[in-house]
């Protein structure tokens, strides 16, 4: 059994390196207007201050143990992470960084936040759901690569989830979970991005579109669902293909396969260090496409790195589904913000995207927990974050309507890589940041659903 253990972790391992949240959203309201200062005011403010958020944490004189969880001076939440497999330390680290900065201006409402870090290790989601079903409030700030395994738990529990990523269609948008940059399953959530792609940036693609998975369980659908999503963007697909999860030491069949059917745009959907081996091949055989698709996983120094002077050859491209990027901390008091925040409490701390997101889930659960006052009870948490109609996390994102649990995203941004690292590309952003006229379209092919409080023989009034 050993051997067939080693395989499905490494196919396990290609799940979770790929970025495959889902961040479908409606935009509740114009960026870098009123409600949204992405371009406005400055980083200084008071202690609990969020970007325009104002007093997210801070004193008060909680009495009571109103749930499971939350004392008279703690909230004890769950962080779900891959670490012990992965060593990919983002969602602890986020959750460091969060939790010191809210408690060092006071806690919620004066209760101190405490994180018990949920170590899946890819296999163990259910065991760790079933732990934090019998210690925590709620789950906040994290995600696994297989994470399908620990919803019907979640639901038969009836614990609130504000995850930073999801990954496969049993959880993505399952009842009692709220994605704070939006969880529309039912909708191509990259329809603005391939349209721009597609239609305005590099037509002539349009023809030749290649797209590459890796092949597990989690990637097979996301190419899937690439496929219908190029098509309905007015693309053809002309090569369509998987590659082992376990790893491919030849890249020069694939780089061979793209040329010979004249593919001008690639989706990746994959680890990002297979992508550098596979843009290194493609630059030996002397073959540039007009555009790499190299998904938000790649977004971060590491990939620049690992492709070398491939990077000056391939143009990679990658939608970032309307969360402000590093580099525009500049204009964006928020991401200034966050920057700050891990100089301070994790200085050798990496700010990936999913940490990013992980930081807008934070500031949800903060948000609206803190609204809750003294009776913070989980019906409470979850009914009054699902009252934000222009969900901005201070400016860090998109403005999201988080009323809608299964609404299409309206707003993307994109960014590209080069020698000198990622910076925003020009995508025709039209406000503030970001781009905001992105199409509706829904899915028609059948690629899951998410689990309901209905399937575990739950519903909503058992929430308390």
């Amino acid at each position: 059994m050993r051997p067939r253990r080693t395989v499905a972790a490494v196919a396990a391992l290609a799940a979770v390196t790929v970025f495959v949240a889902g961040c479908g959203r409606d935009s509740g309201g114009e960026l870098g207007s009123e409600d949204t200062p992405a371009t406005q005011g400055s980083t200084a403010a008071a202690a609990g201050d969020f970007g325009d958020l104002k007093d997210v944490c801070g004193t008060g004189d909680p009495k009571g143990a109103p749930a499971q969880g939350v004392t008279a001076s703690e909230i004890n939440v769950g962080v779900f992470s891959d670490v012990g497999f992965t060593k990919n330390s983002e969602f602890d680290d986020a959750a460091k960084v969060f939790t010191s900065w809210c408690n060092e201006a006071g806690g919620i409402n004066g209760r101190k936040i405490s994180y018990n870090l949920r170590d899946s290790k890819i296999f163990e989601v259910r065991q760790r759901m079933i732990e934090s079903c019998r210690d925590d409030f709620a789950i906040v700030g994290g995600g696994s690569a297989l994470d399908a395994g620990g919803v019907e738990e979640r639901l038969k529990c009836l614990l609130p989830d504000i995850p930073a990523q999801t990954s496969q269609p049993e959880n993505i948008g399952s009842d009692l979970q709220i994605d704070a940059i939006g969880a529309g399953h039912s909708y191509i959530r990259y329809a603005g991005y391939f349209n721009w792609l597609l239609k305005e940036a590099y037509p002539a693609s349009a023809g030749a579109v290649g797209i590459i998975a890796g092949d597990s369980p989690v990637t097979k659908t996301i190419g899937d669902q690439t496929v219908e999503a190029v098509q309905k963007a007015g693309g053809t697909v002309a090569y369509n293909d998987l590659y082992p999860a376990a790893g491919v030491s030849d890249w020069t069949p694939y780089a061979q396969a793209l040329k010979s059917k004249g593919v001008k745009g690639l989706v990746f959907q994959g680890d990002f260090r297979s992508l550098a081996k596979l843009e290194q091949v493609l630059s030996s055989i002397d073959y540039k496409l007009d555009w790499i698709d190299a998904n938000s996983n790649a977004y971060g120094s590491a990939f620049v790195e690992l492709a070398g002077d491939a990077i000056k050859d391939q143009n990679n491209l990658a939608d970032l589904s309307g969360v402000a990027p590093l580099e525009v901390a500049d204009e964006v008091p928020a991401v200034k913000q966050v920057l700050d925040l891990y100089k301070k409490y994790a200085p050798d701390a990496e700010i990936t995207f999913p940490a990013l997101r992980a930081f807008s889930s934070w500031l949800l659960f903060a948000e609206s927990a803190k609204e809750c006052g003294d009776d913070l009870t989980r019906k409470c948490l979850y009914d009054t974050a699902r009252e934000q109609t222009k969900w901005t996390a201070g400016g860090l994102q998109a403005s999201v309507d988080i009323t809608k649990a299964d609404a299409p995203l309206k707003c993307f941004n994109v960014v590209q890589a080069s020698a000198d690292g990622w910076k925003p590309a020009d995508f025709d952003a039209d406000t503030g940041v970001f781009r905001c006229d992105a199409p509706s379209v829904k899915y028609t092919g059948s690629y899951g659903t998410p689990l309901t409080l209905a399937s575990v023989g739950k519903s909503l009034s058992d929430l308390k």
